[in-house]
């Protein structure tokens, strides 16, 4: 807590993490009277995203069902205050006996729900404590994990606080199994419901569609500074007839001319685009918030941010418009990444020679179209985590 304090004197979001739990008791004062609340903790907007598909599910069967949503990073508050079916949203209070114990007695939940990579010892105590069933969504199990090393007894402990675990795989099952659980149901995740059902009615920004024309597109989602300066390389040096969007993580303005000048020349920013000017330019860079999930349907490659640094972003969502999907090296904890490169799917890219080879595999034949329908095909059968888990509830 005294390193975040001292973060906040210079990072805003640490600033926002901060001022986000103050009084948070009693904010929590206007839960103490309403009933059959169904909580739901997510780290941050991604796990909030496998949520969504469980509450709206719940709240289809049960309309007196409350929903409590708890967030832990700024980030993921921000969506979730806007999300409709939510009925509270709160910063989760820092994991501590005493703030556990206040926390529950509050809320009292009905149910509680933890999403993929949630554990918190005193929160899944006290609700162990008392009786109150508690499941794991969507959760993901790696054997470097400390739930199975030898020093891992505190992390063990918690496993045995959950109430049924509902995981992505069966690597994930067989790991549990090894531990002694058998309330274990391989359902696969969520979030390939939540964007298959968003891919069949995503709205059309007008803008977008004019940039892209005919033409083939590559667009570079979520992207940090590795993937932009290769990208900014491969549209310099290449003749092949892309068009190319840029939708950096950091939309900063400061960042966005650090883009600018990569590209050097040959680009529009977003904010300057209209509908008469915005085909004139080779590439598009995104300088706003909540275009980018749509933008997906006018591309066919998605070079995703975060593979340089092991935090990769979301690699389902351009894959269910049927986007070739690309990621730096760094992405062994994303089963999905592996599960797309082995049906050609996805690439592993190292640097712009890595891009400058995939890309001409791709328009070799009908390589680019077969990986296409592939990565359709995958969330199309992948699909039902939802109603397995909402059956098994």
């Amino acid at each position: 807590m005294l390193a975040i304090k001292i973060a906040a004197l210079f990072n805003p979001k640490a600033q926002l993490w901060i001022n986000g739990r103050k009084n948070i008791f009693e904010d929590l004062q206007s839960v103490k009277a309403v009933n059959n609340i169904y909580w739901f903790h997510c780290a941050s907007l991604g796990e909030l995203e496998q949520a969504k598909p469980i509450i709206e599910k719940l709240k289809e069967k049960d309309n007196s069902i409350k929903i409590l949503i708890t967030i832990f990073s700024p980030s993921g508050y921000d969506f979730a205050v806007k999300y409709d079916k939510a009925d509270f949203v709160f910063y989760l209070p820092i994991d501590s006996a005493k703030n556990a114990k206040r926390f529950i007695d509050a809320v009292n939940p009905t149910k509680a729900f933890f999403i993929k990579y949630e554990f918190w010892y005193y929160y899944l105590h006290q609700l162990s404590t008392k009786k109150i069933p508690t499941y794991l969504i969507s959760g993901v199990f790696r054997k470097n994990q400390l739930f199975f090393k030898w020093y891992g007894s505190i992390h063990k402990k918690m496993l045995s606080y959950f109430s049924y675990f509902f995981v992505q795989n069966e690597a994930s099952k067989e790991l549990l199994t090894n531990l002694g659980y058998s309330n274990i149901a391989t359902t696969g995740d969520t979030r390939l419901d939540r964007v298959y059902e968003n891919s069949l009615t995503p709205k059309m920004p007008p803008l977008i569609k004019k940039f892209a024309g005919n033409k083939k597109v590559i667009i570079v989602g979520s992207s940090w500074g590795t993937e932009e300066k290769i990208i900014a390389d491969f549209i310099k040096s290449t003749k092949k007839d892309f068009k190319f969007i840029i939708a950096p993580h950091n939309i900063k303005e400061s960042h966005i001319k650090e883009i600018n000048g990569l590209l050097e020349s040959d680009f529009i920013n977003y904010s300057d685009a209209t509908y008469d000017n915005i085909s004139d330019s080779k590439t598009l860079v995104i300088d706003n918030i909540g275009i980018l999930a749509n933008t997906y349907q006018f591309s066919d490659i998605a070079f995703i941010g975060g593979g340089f640094t092991g935090g990769l972003h979301n690699i389902l969502e351009p894959a269910s418009f049927g986007n070739v999907i690309l990621f730096g090296p760094k992405h062994e904890k994303f089963h999905e990444a592996q599960e797309l490169i082995n049906i050609n799917g996805a690439y592993e890219i190292k640097d712009v020679d890595d891009l400058i080879a995939i890309t001409n595999h791709l328009l070799l034949d009908d390589n680019l179209e077969k990986s296409k329908q592939s990565n359709l095909d995958y969330i199309k059968n992948n699909r039902g985590a939802t109603d397995k888990i909402i059956n098994q509830l």
